[in-house]
């Protein structure tokens, strides 16, 4: 036999199944939607930080590395969060709400049916509170180890000192909305994110000077308050709630007629919970509940329980559309059911149950797809609670929209060597539909326009109230024990591609690489979520690695079939070992994401 050992040093005989490996470690991993906000919080890790101190860390780098293409600092954020210590595992909720002027008298006395947004003057009146600042810091007090200004401080020096400027980011620059928007509130970010009006070359320096000293009065008002480490964190959130940074906000708010006021931000409340969770195959699955689209997945995952799903293959066409009606039958019940439980009554434990799961699953049709959104189902006969069914919002008919385009979410995750699992999804205050404050740095999130106007329903505008957001992710644990966390950034798309990566994971066995590499679909038959929530009736997105063959039996069963390039773009799956405690974590080729481990 000839010896062709010698042709390993030319190349391998095969590639490797992923594009990108996965990232293992020992004492820490993190996974971001860029390698500096990743490095942010790693360098936190090596400094014997928990994963709390480097997601904070990260949260904050995040909205310098990534504010056109991820969030801007005043926006949301929704955390899940495992304390090895306590044994917490809490959902926290940095959703900032409505504003206290923010009535359904207001926006009908301007004949507004529905709560615009940008591209457009309508944006200052979707303003929602700011909730990210304050979460991020209750989570440092709570559970984190380090003080403000370490936290921080990566955040401060990309701000004042530069970034390149990178291709998914600058991608996003280019949009005619982005550029638009600035225009209509002079000068936004033009001077910033522009180099004389023209989209800068990738490699470019990004620098942010408002942002930084923005995030530098922070620092020196906890260095001012003291050494103890509370005191300082504290101080921190004041000042940006009820001090000089709030002061700014208001100013900025008031110059273009924005709802929001004083009182809104020195009364903002960040929020912890028990995760709405639900068991399959053997796993917990833990996510935020309804004021967040999370359950749709829980609500699926109990759901796709009646089916064999193993016997039909991975990302077959039976396969994609099980899954597919699956999704629309839930979805119709968030349409229905979904809103702030602090303010409906909400029947959680109905659209959990496992008998109202086997009923639901009666309504596929195994052959043919539904046309659109089916009815929604009847969760209180199952619900030990009272509530009724209200009078539901209508939607817009349009087959013209522009399929999934959000502009304004990222994903973090870390896990450390102490034990603890700490995930988030920071977003909104997206460039092309809100207004960039140059003199703060940031923009202000627009998420109001998720609420209705429709009285008695449970996402219907009031005001104080947490517009029922896309932003989600989920934790996994087995025998009790938290073991991988899941995230996927993408508007109405997160919740189907964190249901695939789920399913990636738990059902099919794959690592978790391959899992966010893995060809993701989404149907698109639903309300969107964002305005003026389009509804695009029968139609499913397929990226453009689903074969074509599946392309076309799924048409037959009467899918309208649109390619597109993402369905939920940034996901990231971390998990640890329970046997050799090794953790891995994954980065999503979509866009910029990129692992580090220790």
């Amino acid at each position: 036999m000839t010896d062709k050992s010698y042709a390993l040093e030319q190349g391998d005989s095969e590639r490797p199944v992923t594009g990108r490996p996965v990232i293992y470690g020992k004492k820490g991993v993190i996974s971001s939607g860029h390698y500096l906000t990743s490095m942010a919080g790693m360098q936190i890790l090596l400094q014997g930080g928990n994963a709390f101190d480097a997601l904070a860390a990260s949260i904050f780098a995040a909205a310098v590395i990534e504010p056109t293409a991820s969030y801007s600092l005043g926006a949301e954020c929704t955390y899940t969060l495992f304390d090895s210590a306590s044994g917490d595992l809490l959902a926290l909720s940095g959703q900032g709400p409505s504003p206290f002027g923010a009535t359904i008298d207001y926006y009908r006395s301007k004949q507004l049916d529905s709560i615009p947004t940008g591209p457009g003057l309508d944006a200052p009146i979707a303003f929602t509170v700011p909730g990210v600042v304050g979460a991020t810091f209750s989570m440092l007090e709570k559970y984190g180890t380090r003080k403000v200004e370490d936290v921080l401080m990566s955040a401060i020096e990309y701000a004042l000192d530069g970034v390149p400027n990178y291709e998914y980011m600058l991608n996003r620059i280019k949009s005619e909305e982005t550029l638009q928007q600035f225009q209509l509130f002079p000068p936004g970010g033009i001077e910033i994110f522009y180099d004389q009006g023209q989209v800068p070359e990738a490699g470019t320096l990004l620098i942010q000077t408002a942002l930084g000293n923005t995030l530098n009065k922070m620092v020196s008002a906890a260095k001012f308050s003291g050494t103890d480490r509370l005191t300082e964190i504290a101080a921190a959130r004041q000042c940006f709630y009820k001090g000089e940074i709030a002061d700014a906000i208001i100013a900025g708010v008031r110059s273009v007629g924005g709802l929001m006021d004083e009182n809104d931000l020195s009364e903002y409340q960040e929020e912890y919970s028990t995760p709405a969770s639900v068991d399959y195959r053997g796993y917990s699955i833990h996510s935020q509940s309804t004021w967040t689209q999370g359950p749709v997945c829980l609500q699926a995952l109990n759901i796709l329980e009646n089916f064999d799903l193993g016997s039909l293959g991975y990302n077959s066409a039976k396969y994609i559309h099980i899954v597919t009606e699956t999704l629309k039958l839930v979805f119709a019940d968030r349409e229905a059911f979904y809103g702030d439980p602090n303010f409906a009554s909400i029947p959680i434990d109905g659209l959990l149950s496992k008998e109202y799961a086997a009923q639901r699953a009666k309504r596929i049709n195994l052959e043919t797809a539904c046309p659109g959104l089916p009815s929604f189902g009847d969760p209180w006969s199952y619900s030990k609670l009272e509530g009724y069914v209200s009078k539901q919002p209508g939607f817009v008919d349009d087959i013209e929209a522009d399929l999934q385009y959000e502009a304004g979410t990222t994903h973090i995750s870390v896990v450390d060597q102490f034990g603890n699992f700490a995930c988030a999804t920071p977003s909104g205050g997206a460039f092309n539909k809100s207004v960039f404050f140059p003199q703060l740095g940031f923009a202000l999130s627009t998420r109001s326009e998720m609420f209705n106007l429709v009285p008695g329903h449970p996402n219907c505008l009031e005001p104080g109230k947490r517009p029922r957001t896309t932003i989600i992710n989920f934790m996994v644990s087995e025998n009790d024990v938290p073991i991988m966390t899941v995230g996927c950034p993408g508007g109405d798309a997160q919740a189907q591609a964190n249901l695939q990566l789920l399913l990636n994971t738990i059902l099919w066995g794959m690592n978790v690489q391959e899992a966010v590499e893995a060809p993701r679909f989404s149907t698109l038959s639903v309300p969107n979520s964002f305005y003026p929530h389009t509804y695009l009736q029968g139609q499913l997105a397929l990226e453009h690695e689903v074969p074509e063959a599946t392309a076309n039996e799924l048409a037959r069963m009467g899918h309208k079939i649109v390619r597109v390039a993402t369905c939920g773009m940034g996901g990231t799956v971390t998990r640890k070992n329970v046997g050799s405690s090794v953790l891995e974590t994954s980065a999503d080729p979509r866009r910029s994401c990129y692992a580090l481990s220790w």
